[in-house]
């Protein structure tokens, strides 16, 4: 591995390089020298020669080494996942990062609501279900519980459960 690569350098590699080896060398650099610039992550999220994979690794290893911007990392994988990926995986990127946005900052709605704008109510991708299960716990966490019971409500209409969308009908009415 090269030591000591200036900023750009890294910069450099990670917007414009091809080779895995040479953004992976750029990554450990990034790391070593303890870098927590979310924007300089994002061109790393956003190289199109990298695999899904490769994106997924490489953002769990740095937000796991810089927790004070693990929710921010986990988001805009999210959302890489959410416009590149989502024909091959049906969102499931995009959910899983959700989810793990949320782990980390569990009183912010932004990774509820956006998991469930991924939803596509004619493939039911990603699963009614799992988006339901994902709102419920964020109702445990969130201050403004209104914008899930709305999601939950044309969540139930959509796999044509009347019943529960009447129910959270209520419930938002009751705030």
């Amino acid at each position: 591995m090269e030591k000591n690569l200036p900023y750009e350098e890294i910069r450099r590699r990670f917007a414009e390089s091809k080779d895995f080896n040479e953004i992976f060398d750029a990554v450990e650099e990034a790391i070593r020298q303890r870098i927590e610039d979310i924007e300089l992550y994002r061109l790393l999220f956003w190289n199109n020669s990298l695999s899904a994979e490769a994106i997924a690794m490489f953002g769990e290893k740095i937000a796991s080494e810089f927790p004070s911007i693990a929710y921010d990392i986990y988001m805009w994988l999210a959302s890489v996942f959410e416009v590149v990926y989502s024909k091959f995986d049906n969102y499931e990127g995009a959910l899983k990062f959700y989810k793990k946005a949320s782990s980390v900052r569990p009183q912010e709605i932004d990774p509820y609501l956006d998991a469930v704008d991924c939803y596509d109510p004619d493939l039911n991708i990603p699963p009614a279900e799992l988006l339901i299960e994902f709102l419920l716990e964020g109702l445990k966490h969130v201050r403004t519980p209104k914008p899930i019971y709305q999601r939950l409500c044309a969540l139930h209409r959509a796999i044509g459960n009347e019943e529960m969308a009447r129910y959270y009908e209520q419930k938002m009415k009751e705030i």
